[in-house]
């Protein structure tokens, strides 16, 4: 067995990163066939041009069009004003044309960028993007044994492939690369980002040299990852097998692999293909896209918010990287702080943000939708706390109500909930006396005259006791402070 922590000490593994985008259109890609094969019987979501039959000719999807070039911009990449498709010959029983129509020379989406928290350092580091292309899906091949089923529901479901630069150099990185890219393609409308129906997919290149070495290793190539976790196992596992094969002075063949998520291992499927191998030429059949680049400003001027843009907003807030993250995770959450935020101060906006991610992050709690609670009531609730109406305990509950009751306010929910605090000094004052003339609380109050400070709390203890648990603890401790100096 390798000792690992050395070997990553004397080995570099270099990650780039693949990830198909299914995008967010009604139709495919070039036909009216429905895009969203979700529960779908196989073979249903299929048309003429789909199947390839002879005299289908392909009409290109607008929309899909106008996706990719959110795509780019959120990628902070350069739009190509043109583009062109070409052929990708290859044989599978899944491509019934014989050969996929992509943007192998002339992309849609140039050179870019996707900013991520290094999770080694903590620091803001860049990863580049190569460049990013249209393209068609192939269908499904499910085998059984010694026969084969094929779905082709997916054939012509319109994609953008994400070709990033080999930046990523553990596998932590490329978790947490591929986790952003999500957010960015989900925030900005382009893809609906169900990784489990497929939404997104990631091929991941991996290769291992020694530290310092001019050139990298041979590469091989993960593909159809579903989930940040199995980008994040996969790599760690790859990285481990290369290098016992490096120690042991074998070879780490170009290969195809794919990963086995019960075993968690990857498995060799084929040799990697060569660029040649696909017998590339240009589409005859559809037209260049030209844009204007008053197309493109236009949908810059439409982009919404993205994940940096609300982390820029929430920076005077100090919630650390772990907290942001979460929130992020929730796009109608980000939004909904971002709104309250505009209308109230950083400390109340602070006490909302930790209550989406404490309480609304709660697999209890997950469903609930922002949306259904006006900003003015999360901030009085935040007021509320703040001011020591309600304990940290009752507020939470507050909150959760606050999803049910239609537009009652905080402060009538919470008094609905009988869960204000007790406040008053009078009132406080009066109990505190009940309290400190209590017999069994003598010792503790000759305790506190004595300096003893860690006896109030059993005294404050007492009086939350008599007053219900409505009284304020930090009121109680200072009326008590008062009374015995």
């Amino acid at each position: 067995m390798i000792d690992l922590k050395k070997m990553h000490e004397k080995y570099e593994m270099t990650i780039g990163v693949e990830c198909h985008v299914q995008l967010a259109t009604k139709t495919k890609l070039f036909s009216g066939a429905d895009n969203d094969a979700r529960g779908a019987e196989p073979n249903t979501k299929v048309s003429p041009i789909d199947w390839a039959l002879p005299g289908m000719l392909p009409v290109l999807n607008k929309k899909a069009v106008d996706l990719a070039i959110k795509a780019g911009l959120a990628l902070k990449s350069q739009i190509n004003l043109v583009s062109r498709f070409d052929r990708k010959h290859y044989f599978y029983p899944d491509l019934p044309k014989g050969y996929q129509t992509t943007q192998a020379n002339q992309p849609i989406i140039g050179a870019g960028k996707v900013e991520v928290i290094d999770p080694a350092t903590g620091e803001l580091t860049a990863v580049r993007i190569e460049h990013a292309h249209l393209e068609e899906d192939a269908g499904k091949s499910t085998h059984y044994g010694d026969y084969s089923l094929i779905d082709l529901n997916r054939a012509g479901t319109p994609l953008i492939e994400i070709v990033s630069e080999p930046d990523i150099h553990s596998a932590a990185a490329a978790k947490a690369y591929v986790t952003e890219l999500h957010r960015l393609m989900t925030y900005s409308g382009v893809s609906y980002g169900d990784l489990f129906n497929g939404n997104m997919r990631f091929d991941i290149n991996i290769s291992v040299a020694l530290k310092g070495a001019k050139e990298l290793g041979e590469r091989t190539e993960i593909k159809n990852l579903n989930s940040f976790r199995s980008v994040e196992r996969a790599a760690d596992y790859e990285f481990q097998r290369q290098v016992e094969l490096l120690e042991k002075g074998e070879k780490v063949l170009r290969e195809t692999r794919g990963w086995n998520e019960a075993k968690q291992k990857t498995i060799g499927q084929r040799s990697k293909e060569q660029a040649k191998d696909y017998r590339l030429m240009p589409e005859p059949d559809v037209p260049p896209i030209v844009l204007t680049a008053e197309q493109v400003a236009e949908a810059r001027a439409a982009m919404p918010l993205l994940p940096c843009d609300y982390r820029a907003k929430w920076a005077g807030l100090e919630l650390g990287e772990a907290v942001v993250n979460a929130l992020l995770d929730n796009q109608a959450r980000a939004a909904k702080l971002a709104e309250v935020l505009a209308k109230t101060d950083t400390k109340l906006a602070k006490r909302v943000a930790n209550w989406f991610v404490s309480v609304l992050g709660s697999e209890e709690n997950a469903e609930l939708d922002v949306a259904q609670i006006k900003n003015s009531a999360l901030i009085e609730l935040a007021e509320m706390a703040e001011g020591g109406e309600l304990s940290s305990t009752a507020a939470k509950e507050v909150l959760v109500k606050l999803f049910e009751s239609g537009e009652k306010t905080a402060r009538e929910v919470a008094k609905q909930m009988n869960l204000l605090q007790v406040n008053d000094e009078c009132e406080l004052g009066r109990i505190v006396d009940e309290v400190l003339a209590l017999p069994e609380t003598a010792r503790a109050v000759a305790d506190v005259k004595n300096g003893e400070m860690k006896a109030i709390g059993f005294l404050v203890g007492q009086v939350m006791k008599r007053s219900g648990g409505k009284a304020n603890p930090g009121a109680v401790n200072k009326v008590i402070q008062a009374k015995l100096q």
